[in-house]
């Protein structure tokens, strides 16, 4: 066994991204105050092949020396977009056809495993501040709440990490239809 190159790898260029096939799938991104975090999910959104990813209220936009250390460019492969308001960027994908999913804590949440993407078109994932987490506007306007469940002490994870969590699982389902 041997680590292979980064040629090896058969990774897109830029513009071959930009061209590959997308999942159906957008993030949002609800005040997301990390840097890192944000240029965290950057970076799986173009391994996972995201078309877009919004940025609402103090989320930040690139380009940011902040962002990129996480992205490690990133940022010029995934299409985003900035919206000032959250609710305003989730009312736009609803008319578009989006199902808007926010990965939230809620009374009816559905257990990530339990997710089934078989009957959406098109996919919106929205991720939440790191402390108040997707706000209550935003949740009454989601078709449906996903929940990771967790079993130590703490009540929530990273926004990076849950993001990562989030993102692969519902590639891995969007790409089975």
């Amino acid at each position: 066994m041997r680590k292979l190159s980064n040629s090896e790898l058969n990774r897109l260029s830029i513009p071959e991204f930009k061209q590959a096939k997308k999942i159906p799938c957008v993030v949002v991104l609800d005040n997301v105050r990390s840097l890192n975090n944000v240029g965290s999910v950057f970076r799986t959104s173009d391994a996972f092949l995201v078309e877009k990813i919004y940025l609402c209220g103090i989320t930040a936009t690139p380009p940011h020396r902040e962002i990129e250390k996480s992205a490690l460019g990133a940022t010029r492969s995934v299409e985003w977009e900035y919206y000032d308001e959250t609710v305003d960027a989730v009312k736009r994908l609803k008319k578009e056809g989006y199902t808007i999913y926010s990965i939230e804590q809620v009374d009816q949440s559905i257990r990530l495993q339990d997710l089934s993407l078989k009957n959406d078109k098109k996919t919106a994932l929205v991720f939440g501040h790191e402390i108040k987490g997707v706000s209550e506007e935003v949740i009454q306007l989601s078709d449906h709440c996903i929940e990771i469940e967790q079993f130590g002490t703490k009540h929530s994870l990273n926004i990076s990490v849950c993001a990562g969590i989030v993102i692969w699982e519902v590639f891995k389902k969007l790409r089975e239809n």
